[in-house]
């Protein structure tokens, strides 16, 4: 397993700049989920990191070795785009062992690799029928697989869950996040859901116009984002101001919302339901102060509710509003 440095990668088209001077540094082992909007660059570094696209400037290494225009082939790079891009007309075992023939391995060393990772997927009754006869969570891990399959020193996973219905989705997440903490492999994850990204990262990278605008847990990417970008694309967040005696702004997270019928006290300020969203395990509250000011507010399903008009004072503590740009 290796780590991934990079230093001032830069990716032009032209005069659109794509990938802005990043600065990383990927530990071996790690799990880095890379988060942005559409446009924002995501999947151009990964296939730079790849080496199915040359960078316009700064360098790139994979443990030890310069790889700045290696070609993939010489990276060692294990690779899952959302499409799966399976063989149709081969079985699941042939598919998964595809690398293996292009690499040249002995046909004891190939059926032993390809068996040994088809038991890891649970795939090993499939392993003679075709990718049109299985289900899109089996062709998903056929396709981990075959990028496992020949023990790469990274794996690159391009939105590999973004097809899947939502609860297929999820099982899928913690499969894989289980899967690569057992193999420790290095891995880099581009994703456009919030929740995807905040769940599976050991750390995670918001990208906005190529540019990197944090790199942090999640924990601290969500409660203690680096700007208003950040602040807005990790959820929902208030803007308040910060009591200082500053002009400044800061984040207040609608879960840290303090939500009382009346006042009973000088402070917070008077509010009332102008919309309520049911969401399962919470409820979404959406309140209008009388001066046009605006929050959100999350709940727990379970518990005192406010029903839509309702009269509510809303408060909270400075410790959880978080001072932003």
């Amino acid at each position: 397993m290796s780590d991934i440095r990079l230093s001032k990668i830069r990716k032009d088209y032209g005069i659109f700049t794509a990938v802005a001077d990043v600065d990383l540094h990927v530990v071996n082992g790690e799990f880095l989920t890379i988060l942005g909007p559409s446009g924002s660059g995501k999947t151009t570094l990964l296939a730079l990191i790849a080496g199915l696209s040359g960078p316009t400037g700064g360098q790139m290494h994979i443990g030890s070795q310069d790889v700045t225009y290696t070609p993939p082939q010489g990276r060692n790079i294990g690779l899952v785009f959302q499409s799966y891009a399976l063989f149709p007309h081969m079985t699941v075992a042939e598919n998964v062992a595809f690398p293996l023939e292009v690499r040249k391995w002995s046909r004891s060393k190939k059926d032993e690799a390809v068996g040994r990772v088809l038991q890891m997927m649970q795939l090993g009754a499939l392993s003679s029928r075709k990718p049109s006869q299985l289900s899109g969570g089996q062709q998903q891990r056929v396709a981990l697989a075959r990028a496992i399959v020949f023990q790469p020193n990274i794996l690159l996973l391009d939105e590999p869950l973004g097809a899947l219905d939502k609860k297929l989705r999820e099982e899928l997440q913690v499969e894989l996040k289980q899967l690569q903490r057992r193999l420790g492999i290095t891995t880099l994850l581009v994703t456009h859901d919030q929740e995807e990204a905040l769940s599976m990262g050991d750390r995670v990278m918001i990208l906005n116009e190529g540019k990197v605008q944090q790199i942090a847990t999640p924990e601290i990417a969500y409660l203690q984002p680096a700007n208003r970008f950040v602040a807005e694309f990790l959820g929902t967040a208030n803007i308040v101001s910060v009591s200082d005696g500053s002009s400044r702004k800061g984040i207040l997270r609608p879960e840290r919302l303090l939500l009382r019928t009346s006042a009973g006290t000088n402070k917070g300020v008077a509010t009332v339901v102008s919309d309520l969203v049911y969401l399962g395990q919470t409820v979404r509250y959406y309140l209008s102060a009388a001066d046009g000011t605006s929050f959100i507010a999350v709940r727990p399903f379970v518990g005192p509710k406010f029903a839509l008009g309702s009269a509510v004072n809303v408060s909270w503590t400075e410790e959880d509003v978080w001072p932003i740009d």
